[in-house]
């Protein structure tokens, strides 16, 4: 097309015609964009609903413009604590934990001649809760968690807090019911965790869990059960052991913080 458009055509271009074939259309779009006067006679021959479209459209944009643009809605405080004390993969673990506790102290009373169950799970009673709360794999925000300098030893080792702090009640009251040494109970549980975190600087937190509860019930646990005998290892005489394991374990953890950056 050369020259100006027809004004017929303008104004079939403002009102969207379809019969307007595609080379019109081209023509028009192109001199549009170079004149002046025909942008001007194309404003007079838009239609009036149009025309009131965009003027709303206008207005909305400018009220926008002037308001700024929306507030990010921040995460709320808890939400982040939680993330950095519990996931809640754990809540299973946890409750699979004190069942099992229950059965023990049940057994004990129907089986007063066995060696105490509770004393013999308390050591790994723990264990499985936190190999779950350091693992990849049940931990939905690990990989966003895991950039953050809230990662490492300090993330593990509150949600290690988190695990004790449902365990150790369940153990004071399975120890009550069981008559058991309170001591005898903790201490164990307190230095076998510890362990799996320090053994966790190798092997990964969730493969010292699986290798301790392992040993533990082959080496103690079940010849104990075997011979209805409580064995050394949980007599009051070794609670000076389990507390040096506990705070070497400890600081040898700490000492290692470094290899606790990447989930095993």
């Amino acid at each position: 097309m050369t020259g100006h458009p027809n004004p017929s055509v303008i104004s079939r271009y403002a009102s969207g015609d379809p019969g307007l074939d595609e080379a019109a259309l081209w023509s028009v779009e192109v001199h549009l964009e170079e004149c002046a006067d025909c942008r001007a006679r194309l404003a007079g021959s838009t239609p009036a609903d149009v025309l009131t479209l965009l003027d709303r459209v206008r207005d909305e944009l400018d009220r926008d413009v002037a308001t700024g643009p929306a507030p990010v809605r921040t995460r709320q405080r808890w939400s982040v604590a939680r993330n950095r004390w519990l996931v809640w993969q754990l809540v299973p673990w946890l409750t699979m934990t004190g069942a099992v506790l229950g059965c023990a102290v049940l057994l004990q009373a129907l089986q007063p001649s066995m060696p105490s169950l509770v004393l013999l799970l308390a050591p790994v009673a723990p264990l499985p809760a936190v190999a779950i709360a350091w693992s990849r794999g049940s931990d939905p925000a690990g990989e966003l968690i895991a950039s953050t300098p809230a990662a490492g030893l300090p993330l593990l080792l509150r949600r290690t807090a988190t695990v004790l702090a449902v365990i150790v009640p369940m153990l004071l009251l399975a120890s009550d019911r069981a008559g058991v040494s309170l001591a005898c109970a903790l201490l164990p549980c307190l230095a076998f965790t510890t362990t799996a975190i320090a053994l966790g600087a190798f092997i990964g937190v969730r493969r010292a869990a699986l290798v301790l509860i392992a040993a533990w019930s082959c080496a103690v646990a079940l010849p104990a059960v075997y011979t209805a005998h409580l064995p050394v290892v949980l007599q009051p005489g070794s609670l000076g052991v389990w507390a040096f394991i506990a705070v070497a374990s400890a600081a040898f953890a700490t000492a290692r913080a470094d290899r606790f950056l990447r989930r095993r």
